[in-house]
């Protein structure tokens, strides 16, 4: 196909860890969805470009997830807390690049789930598992200055900070600088 460029669907995956299991989201999601990014911490963060600062859940766990994922360009997911079965966060790909083998990945926590480390083990083993199970060759976080929990995410989650790249992102209080992290195949030696 000269000229043509193929357009590959993301991979789907599951993966569990001791304490949670990264899946799909569902229609069923879109409850906990909405409260993820109702969250006025969480909306501070999020590049959002409509100012009402709504995500509709149930788009996002549905038609805005297969969009992405039939793009090629990502996909997005549920946190569930193993324990009780409960959705406690969300985590989406984006920027996916086919020839690098490289995609981006953003998350979110409801309030109630903060401070326990499942966003760590969460974005550690999505990570891993586009590696070793997707032949990614490196997974990316951004994270604007001042994002102080999501640095720790990134460190925890064995990301190396890379560097600023300035003015290259926005976030509800307007344009912002991004922190890049990367996770790259050497990392799990």
């Amino acid at each position: 196909m000269i000229g043509q460029v193929a357009v590959r669907r993301f991979p789907s995956l599951t993966v569990s860890t001791p304490r949670t299991e990264v899946r799909a989201l569902t229609a069923a999601d879109a409850k906990a969805a909405d409260e993820v990014f109702a969250d006025r911490q969480t909306q501070r963060w999020l590049p959002l470009v409509d100012t009402s600062g709504q995500i509709d859940g149930l788009a996002w766990c549905t038609d805005l997830a297969r969009q992405r994922r039939d793009s090629g360009d990502g996909d997005h997911y549920a946190v569930v807390r193993r324990e009780d079965d409960r959705v406690v966060g969300c985590l989406w790909t984006r920027r996916t690049d086919w020839g690098a083998r490289c995609t981006e990945v953003s998350y979110a926590m409801a309030p109630h789930a903060r401070g326990f480390g499942l966003a760590v083990e969460a974005v550690d083993a999505l990570a891993i598992a586009l590696i070793l199970e997707h032949d990614f060759q490196r997974v990316e976080l951004r994270v604007a200055p001042g994002n102080l929990a999501s640095r720790r995410v990134a460190e925890k989650a064995g990301f190396s900070y890379e560097g600023l790249l300035r003015n290259a992102g926005f976030v509800r209080g307007g344009r912002v600088d991004l922190e890049v992290w990367s996770f790259v195949v050497a990392d799990l030696r």
